[in-house]
């Protein structure tokens, strides 16, 4: 006899319930940003939230350039990466990657805190992030939101 009155809702790519979202981060902290950015690309925030599955909101990051850093970073943080060649490894500081790369900045940070496997590859290709106010989404008809109002 099943004496459950519900069942639980595991959502699929078909019921997930996908949103555009847009974003501000000018003068936030990259890492209280990048988290919260992170929780609404995965969809922790949502009632039907299922680990397995890209059930998250597509985010629109504006004004990459302005995001903060606290203390030192700026000067202390360092972004690695290797050319693949014998002696290719090259070391770039905060301050120097914001100048050349602005964008990179937030999206290294994101895809941090996004799992590493293939959910986490796709859940970043949601994640859309430009220097400045405009973007060319404006045909979803992207809601404007708080970051402090996702927990």
């Amino acid at each position: 006899m099943d004496s459950l009155s519900y069942k639980t809702i595991s959502a699929n790519a078909a019921t997930a319930d996908k949103k555009w979202v847009v974003v501000d981060v000018d003068g936030m902290v990259l890492g209280r940003a990048a988290s919260r950015i992170a929780f609404a690309l995965r969809g922790k925030h949502k009632t039907n939230y299922t680990p397995h599955v890209d059930c998250g909101d597509n985010v629109v990051v504006l004004n990459a350039e302005k995001v903060q850093l606290t203390g030192t970073k700026w000067d202390n943080k360092e972004y690695i990466r290797h050319t693949g060649y014998p002696g290719g490894q090259r070391v770039r500081t905060a301050k120097e990657l914001l100048e050349h790369r602005p964008i990179a900045v937030v999206e290294n940070a994101v895809r941090g805190m996004l799992p590493k496997n293939r959910l986490g590859r796709e859940l970043f290709r949601n994640l859309y992030v430009y220097t400045g106010n405009e973007h060319p989404h404006q045909g979803q008809n992207p809601t404007a939101i708080n970051l402090n109002d996702i927990k």
